[in-house]
């Protein structure tokens, strides 16, 4: 990671971390998703997912802070026995994996957010408690790899029958778990920096204001518009990490 950023790279940065956040409060989605790739231009695949999961890891805490009367102590617990193990390998494996495979993976994800989010609406998945260790162990280990997996994560904890602050505090706690666990590999792999932390738990407490202002607009604007654009950044970014890698 360069040591210094230009001042157009902070501003871009903060930019993009305002915005994402705003969308993800209004629409429901994408933040993170969004982000990324504005990431992944500054610094490059390997510095960007630990970022972003400094970044991610403050939003997840205001989230358990804010819903902490309705948490699911018992999914958290069960997700986590799954979940911190791969977390740990999928981290170790991130660390030396190739940049382009991991730049395809990054496309292939992105657009599978928003085909999942047109193809898997009429699911009636009921998910039982016991699942969730292999949940756990399936996202942590993606979530070590490509830096955020909540728009596919979110339905089978809604799946289980969790809603409203049930489900954000719930899904948030789970993500918590996972997101120290990763940077607790990425550090001992070294591609955890100090630049990348600070960066990143500025990047995180702009988005915190993000998602404040979101929640303003949200009566005001039409929500489709919101998950139009997000949808089509996800998509244009996927398609030029699949053409760069």
């Amino acid at each position: 990671m360069a040591g210094n950023l230009y001042a157009g790279d902070v501003a871009l940065l903060g930019a993009a971390a305002f915005l994402a956040s705003t969308l993800a409060a209004v629409a429901g989605f994408g933040g993170a998703a969004v982000l990324l790739p504005i990431l992944v231009l500054v610094f490059g695949v390997r510095d960007a997912i630990p970022i972003l999961t400094v970044a991610q890891l403050i939003g997840n805490l205001s989230r358990v802070w804010f819903n902490r009367g309705e948490l699911e102590f018992r999914v958290v617990g069960w997700f986590a026995l799954g979940g911190v193990p791969a977390a740990l390998v999928g981290g170790f494996l991130f660390a030396s994996a190739p940049l382009s495979f991991l730049t395809r993976i990054l496309g292939i994800f992105l657009i599978g957010v928003v085909l999942y989010r047109h193809i898997g609406k009429g699911s009636t998945l009921r998910v039982p408690l016991r699942a969730f260790p292999i949940l756990g162990a399936v996202f942590s280990f993606l979530s070590a790899l490509l830096g955020s997996v909540g728009p596919i994560m979110i339905p089978f904890f809604l799946a289980y029958g969790l809603v409203k602050g049930g489900l954000i505090g719930t899904e948030a706690l789970a993500t918590v778990v996972m997101h120290v666990t990763k940077l607790a590999a990425y550090k001992s792999t070294a591609i955890l920096t100090t630049t990348g932390i600070t960066v990143g738990l500025v990047l995180g407490s702009i988005m915190i204001l993000g998602s404040f202002v979101g929640k303003r607009i949200l009566d005001r604007l039409p929500e489709r518009i919101f998950v139009l654009l997000i949808e089509a950044t996800l998509l244009i970014a996927g398609l030029g990490f699949l053409i760069r890698g």
